[in-house]
């Protein structure tokens, strides 16, 4: 497992399939700050409701010089259901071997319900324009974590 990462370290570098399996990389988005966000899976309630508010939030953020990427485990041609049928304008990526999401250490041990398992750890990462990491949260919430990201970047 990686150790998690600071402000200031470098963002590592990815290139993942979205949705429509079209290649994505951090790098497309120089210049702009990015916000990497790490969940752990499509069409379930929590990551519905954190996709559906960084969607609707997805101009504000714009506006002030952020992309925004969705990362999980999940296929593109599950990314694309989870898209339709949620109206997403967010990117979506597929990491099913996890690598990036390992990168980011937002992978590790879990608990639910009294068992530890190995699972999607829900993080954010903000990138800045030269591709540093600006802010590390994790083990955020799915409900109410937007709008903290929103205060917290004074947006």
């Amino acid at each position: 497992m990686s150790e998690r990462l600071q402000p200031g370290d470098l963002a590592p570098a990815f290139t993942l399939p979205d949705a429509d399996g079209t290649e994505v990389s951090l790098s497309d988005h120089k210049g702009r700050k990015v916000i990497v966000y790490f969940y752990p899976a499509a069409l379930t309630p929590g990551c519905t409701k954190q996709a559906c508010d960084f969607t609707d939030n997805l101009e504000l953020l714009a506006g002030a010089g952020y992309d925004v990427i969705g990362i999980s485990p999940d296929k593109p041609e599950k990314l694309a259901k989870f898209r339709e049928k949620e109206s997403l304008k967010i990117t979506l990526l597929a990491d099913p071997d996890k690598t990036v999401t390992e990168a980011y250490a937002a992978y590790g041990e879990k608990k639910n319900y009294g068992k530890t398992y190995m699972g999607v750890i829900r993080s954010t990462i903000i990138v800045d324009e030269e591709g540093k990491v600006e802010r590390a949260l994790y083990n955020v919430r799915a409900t109410g974590h937007v709008a903290k990201v929103i205060k917290d970047l004074g947006i």
